[in-house]
């Protein structure tokens, strides 16, 4: 019988494949999966964020189409503004009554005519003459109140040559209303143009009226 000594021993187990399976259980504890931070955030979510944040928020305006800026109407009064007067009524110092009333007429209408006298919207202290000429320039129409005293002042003579030398050829825009006087008596220097005949009940306001406001409707 052999002895027990003649057996061969028993192979010991290899510590290496134990060893390499510890490592990879610690490691593998160790290695643990990373939460994402509710404080961190990537370059694309901050972005998003900042850009949320830098808008306004929605409004009842923002939320709808802007408005169009408003259209420029192209009615035949817009070019009436472009002078600040629309008549300007030359008359004597001592039809200064009549031309009051004139003026009173034509501003109390339902076109609400602008108009300039000279003792009411002169600008104390200027020249008289500076004065004319500027309300002259700056009214579309000129009325022009012949009386008997309008024919013997030197002064009326000379607004009614400055008013034809403003438009000498522009029909309608001086408008004569003549006034205690026969037509024999109508100045030669208007005798290309007609005159409104002061005779009447009213005047000729009216008349005069319906004259500027025919040659208004031509501004456009």
């Amino acid at each position: 019988m052999a002895s027990s000594s003649s057996l061969p021993a028993p192979r010991s187990r290899s510590k290496k494949p134990l060893g390499k399976m510890t490592d990879w259980l610690r490691q593998a504890l160790l290695r643990k999966p990373k939460m994402p931070d509710s404080s961190e955030s990537t370059p694309s979510d901050a972005s998003q964020s900042t850009s949320q944040d830098s808008s306004p928020p929605l409004s009842l305006h923002s939320a709808t189409s802007p408005s169009s800026p408003p259209k420029q109407t192209s009615d035949s009064s817009s070019n009436r503004w472009s002078k600040d007067y629309d008549v300007c009524v030359c008359h004597s110092e001592e039809d200064l009554g009549a031309a009051q009333e004139l003026v009173s007429y034509l501003e109390g209408s339902t076109a609400s005519l602008r108009c300039f006298i000279q003792l009411r919207d002169a600008t104390p202290g200027s020249a008289i003459v500076s004065e004319l000429c500027q309300a002259l320039s700056n009214s579309h129409c000129r009325v022009l109140l012949i009386t008997p005293g309008f024919l013997r002042d030197p002064w009326c003579k000379y607004q009614m040559l400055q008013a034809l030398t403003e438009a000498p050829g522009a029909e309608g825009r001086t408008i004569p209303l003549l006034s205690g006087l026969t037509r024999a008596a109508y100045p030669p220097e208007l005798r290309f143009m007609y005159y409104v005949d002061g005779g009447g009940p009213d005047g000729g306001f009216h008349q005069v009226k319906e004259a500027v406001m025919r040659y208004l409707q031509t501004l456009s």
